[in-house]
């Protein structure tokens, strides 16, 4: 397995809308291998193949205390939503800033798993919200786009600073 490099703000690739994964073969699964590995090393607990500059639409993900509950997502789409929460979020590609972000308190999301089967989730508290926000980066979205302009001017100065 490989460390790969986490793309980090102002780089325009974050910017980049994935695409869908027509065949999960070796290399799929290979990146979503590097992907944990990167994730957990970081430390995150999620991480979108749009961060490490691979513009594909597969996410790693990893809520559990003891990190060994891997969910890897191919072709992820959130079917449906329910209620709000507002929850402090930071990201590995915007290093040291952290701000609340409103996103849904409870989701159901389709994905492929890494064998190509159909699956549904339902997901509610972090991890309904690390799904939320890392589907965001698959479409080219950072969780600072969901902040009011002022706190997102203050969050990329205070980023340009470190």
């Amino acid at each position: 397995m490989t460390q790969l490099n986490i793309l980090t703000l102002p780089d325009s690739r974050l910017k980049t809308k994935a695409e869908p994964i027509k065949v999960i073969d070796e290399a799929v699964k290979q990146l979503a291998k590097d992907m944990l590995e990167t994730m957990y090393a970081a430390p995150g607990i999620g991480l979108a193949a749009t961060q490490v500059d691979q513009h594909v639409r597969l996410v790693v993900i990893d809520v559990s205390e003891e990190k060994n509950q891997p969910l890897v997502m191919v072709n992820p789409e959130i079917i449906e939503k329910a209620g709000i929460q507002t929850h402090e979020e930071g990201c590995l590609s915007v290093p040291g800033i952290y701000a609340k972000v409103k996103r849904a308190d409870q989701i159901v999301v389709s994905f492929q798993d890494l064998e190509g089967n159909q699956q549904e989730l339902a997901a509610e508290d972090l991890l309904a919200v690390c799904i939320q926000h890392e589907l965001d980066h698959l479409e080219g979205v950072v969780f600072l786009d969901h902040l009011s302009a002022l706190k997102r001017k203050l969050a990329i100065k205070k980023l340009a600073r470190a």
